[in-house]
């Protein structure tokens, strides 16, 4: 499961927005052994790093708590988003490029990648929304971990 630790900044309904409180990537930045992307993190996102997710604890406004995903979560999110139209433009190119002749081939295989990446997002966003992945893919705020009030 992958965690981060955050304050809630405010509360809307059962969801909740909290800002990280730690940095970006494993946590070892601060050490010799650290690859330093914290750092690049920090020159390229002067912001603070604001996330929705589900308010399950009822934290309220200030409080520190404990943000978890589940395990396996952002892989399969990235297999569906990318994976899935990556795969149909691929076989949207190949069918292509076999239903045309010698001197079309390169256009009907454009057409046929295009069609295979644009189906692709269709179907993955279709399946999201039927599915109701979208509330299973947000991030909780858990139960167990709510903490004390900052402000």
């Amino acid at each position: 499961m992958l965690e981060t630790l955050a304050i809630v900044i405010r509360v809307e309904g059962r969801e909740a927005v909290v800002e990280s409180t730690q940095g970006g990537g494993c946590g070892n930045c601060d050490s010799e052994n650290g690859c330093g992307s914290s750092k690049l993190s920090q020159l390229f996102c002067r912001e603070p790093r604001r996330f929705r997710v589900r308010n399950d604890a009822n934290a309220q406004e200030g409080t520190m708590v404990q943000v978890t995903v589940a395990e396996g979560l952002l892989l399969r999110s990235a297999l569906l988003m990318y994976g899935l139209p990556l795969v149909l433009l691929l076989a949207g190119a190949l069918l292509g490029a076999q239903w045309a002749s010698a001197a079309s081939r390169d256009v009907y295989s454009i057409l046929g990648g295009l069609a295979g990446l644009i189906s692709g997002f269709v179907f993955a966003k279709v399946m999201t929304l039927r599915n109701g992945l979208l509330s299973v893919a947000l991030p909780v705020i858990s139960p167990a971990a709510r903490g004390h009030k900052i402000y």
